[in-house]
């Protein structure tokens, strides 16, 4: 079963080829970390399976269905996207910032039920956040800003999530805070697609890799398979090495390395 997919998907930016052709399936409780080089289109990704951005050629399909062709709200139940940038247009404490990811199931001019008030106060414990309901999102750090989006996009309850670098401004604990709840929420048949900046955040939670290399050249597979030294190296442009502690796997650059 896949609930979204891409078909000869072809994405350029400024005249840059960054994916040519991308055939991808993204299945129930099926993880996904999306990993290359600044530039290499990993947001650009992200906005077009969002619906955000339309495709230079071939289609996203969301339940065997033209991305296109959902209404938004339709859409936005099924899909769930946090962004890069935290930026709210207008002046709101965290709990009516968290709230908003439950509007797209609720009826045109509908009131936050007690439910959601409930669900959205069980998200900013779960992201610690308790006692931050109140509190004028203007005035939180950059890893707390990231955590209200997170739970947010959390609210929405669609079964696909699409994250675009979440763990970024979170701090050590915080980052393995989230890595748990991406792992229980793909246990709990949720589609997730993460883009991160460090492989090793895939050993936490994703079952499969996709890789960009920004020319146009993708990789995707099962955790395991694309994720290699060899693989990251070429990626990366720099030299990788695999060390294995237990039974983790890491990868770690090469010091003192030449550059390319």
């Amino acid at each position: 079963m896949t609930v979204l997919a891409t078909r000869k998907l072809t994405l350029s930016q400024g005249g840059r080829l960054l994916c040519r052709q991308l055939d991808v399936s993204f299945a129930p409780g099926e993880a996904w970390l999306v990993l290359g080089e600044n530039g290499s289109g990993k947001s650009t990704l992200l906005s077009t399976l969002s619906g955000w951005r339309p495709p230079d050629q071939g289609e996203v399909l969301l339940d065997d269905r033209a991305l296109e062709t959902w209404p938004a709200r339709e859409r936005a139940r099924r899909l769930a996207w946090m962004g890069q940038q935290d930026e709210s247009p207008f002046p709101l404490s965290v709990l009516e910032k968290v709230l908003s990811g439950s509007h797209a199931r609720r009826r045109r001019w509908e009131w936050e039920s007690a439910a959601d008030h409930e669900q959205a106060r069980h998200w900013l414990a779960q992201l610690d956040l308790d006692g931050f309901g109140s509190r004028d999102l203007a005035g939180l750090s950059g890893g707390e800003s990231r955590r209200v989006s997170l739970a947010t996009a959390l609210m929405q309850n669609a079964p696909v999530l699409l994250l675009d670098e979440p763990l970024s401004q979170l701090d050590l604990r915080h980052q393995q805070q989230a890595l748990a709840i991406f792992d229980s929420e793909r246990r709990n048949g949720r589609t997730l697609v993460t883009v991160s900046h460090d492989p090793n955040h895939a050993a936490s939670f994703a079952s499969h890799v996709l890789l960009l290399f920004g020319d146009g050249r993708w990789l995707a597979g099962p955790r395991d398979a694309i994720l290699t030294a060899d693989h990251l190296t070429a990626l990366y442009r720099y030299p990788v090495r695999e060390c294995q502690i237990g039974e983790r796997r890491w990868f770690l650059p090469e010091t003192n390395a030449s550059w390319n």
